[in-house]
C-alpha cells in the first residue's frame, strides 16, 4: 500500500497479518475519518506516532454519546467487519458506527505510549500487546471513558499503575501481564470485578488484591502501647533471668555452710523442728475451738 497518499474517506483500515514492515506512517493521523485500525500481527517497528491521539472519529462528541462520524461517509462503510477485543475476536455489522477500535499488537513497536492517545475519548478497545513498549502507562489513561478493553500485555511497561485506570466504568477486559510493573495494584469502581490474578501475572514487583502478595503497608503495625507494653515484658523476662543465677548461687552457698559446720547444722536442724512444732499446734488449738463453742452453747439451752 501506498502510504504516501492519505485515504480521506476510510472509516475502516484492516491490514493484519500481512508481513508489513517498517515504521508507522505518521500520514494514518490524516484519515480524520478512522474508526477502527488494526495493523497487529505484522512487522512494523519504530514508535507509536503522538498524532494518532487526533483521530477524531476516536473522539467522543460533547452531546450524543457517539464517535464523530461525516454524514457523507456512510456509503463507504463496511457492513461487516473482525475486530480483536476483549481477548476475543468479534464480527460487528449493524453497530459499525458506534465502534472505535485501535489494534497494534504483535509488532515490533518500541519506545514510551504517548500521552496523547488518552485523547481518544471515545475509543472502546486498545490492544498494544506484544511489542517492546517501555516507561509507564500514561497518567491520564483514566480519561478514555468508554473503554471496554485495554491490552498492554507482553512488553516492557515499568512504574506503576495509574491510579486513574479505576475511573474506566466500562471496563470489562484488562490485560498487563508479563511487563515491569511495581507498587500497589490500584482498587476500586470497575477494577473490583476484575479479580482474575491472570491479569498482573509476571509483574513480579507488583502487589496487592487480588494478588497473594501482600504490599508492605499491608502488614500490621504495633501502635504506642503495644510497643511500650512489649518493652516492659522483655524487661522483667530479663530481670528474672538475671535474678535466677543469683538465687541459685546463694541458696546452695547458704545450704553447703549449714551442711558443712557440724554447730550451725544442729542448730538449723532445731530452728526447722521448732518451726514444725509450732505449726502443729497452732492448727490442733484452731481445730479445737468450734468444738468448745458448741459445746458452751449446749451447756446455755439446758
Amino acid at each position: 500500500m501506498d502510504w504516501r497518499e492519505p485515504l480521506i474517506i476510510k472509516s475502516f483500515l484492516r491490514l493484519r497479518s500481512n508481513m508489513l514492515d517498517g515504521n508507522i506512517p505518521k500520514q494514518l493521523s490524516l484519515l480524520s475519518s478512522l474508526q477502527v485500525l488494526d495493523l497487529a500481527d505484522n512487522k512494523l517497528s519504530g514508535t507509536l506516532p503522538p498524532s494518532f491521539g487526533n483521530f477524531r472519529a476516536m473522539i467522543m462528541i460533547p452531546h450524543g454519546g457517539k464517535p464523530i462520524l461525516s454524514k457523507n461517509m456512510a456509503s463507504y462503510y463496511t457492513e461487516n467487519i473482525q475486530i480483536t477485543t476483549k481477548g476475543s475476536e468479534l464480527t460487528f455489522t449493524s453497530v459499525l458506527s458506534f465502534v472505535a477500535s485501535l489494534d497494534l499488537s504483535d509488532n515490533n513497536i518500541s519506545g514510551e505510549i504517548p500521552e496523547e492517545f488518552t485523547n481518544l475519548h471515545g475509543l472502546h478497545s486498545l490492544n498494544l500487546s506484544g511489542n517492546h513498549l517501555t516507561g509507564r502507562i500514561p497518567i491520564n489513561i483514566g480519561a478514555m471513558g468508554q473503554l471496554e478493553s485495554l491490552d498492554l500485555s507482553l512488553n516492557h511497561l515499568s512504574s506503576t499503575i495509574p491510579t486513574s485506570i479505576a475511573d474506566l466504568n466500562f471496563l470489562g477486559h484488562l490485560n498487563l501481564s508479563h511487563n515491569n510493573l511495581s507498587g500497589r495494584i490500584p482498587s476500586g469502581n470497575q477494577l473490583q470485578t476484575l479479580n482474575d490474578p491472570s491479569i498482573y501475572i509476571g509483574n513480579h514487583y507488583l502487589c496487592g488484591q487480588p494478588l497473594l502478595e501482600k504490599c508492605p503497608s499491608d502488614e500490621p503495625v504495633e501502635g504506642p502501647a503495644e510497643e511500650k507494653q512489649n518493652e516492659n515484658g522483655s524487661e522483667i523476662i530479663w530481670l528474672y533471668v538475671g535474678l535466677s543465677p543469683g538465687f541459685v548461687v546463694g541458696f546452695w552457698g547458704f545450704l553447703g555452710i549449714v551442711m558443712l559446720k557440724k554447730s550451725t547444722r544442729y542448730a538449723y536442724i532445731r530452728f526447722i523442728d521448732r518451726i514444725c512444732d509450732w505449726i502443729y499446734m497452732d492448727v490442733i488449738i484452731n481445730s479445737a475451738r468450734p468444738k468448745s463453742k458448741r459445746n458452751r452453747g449446749r451447756r446455755g439451752c439446758r
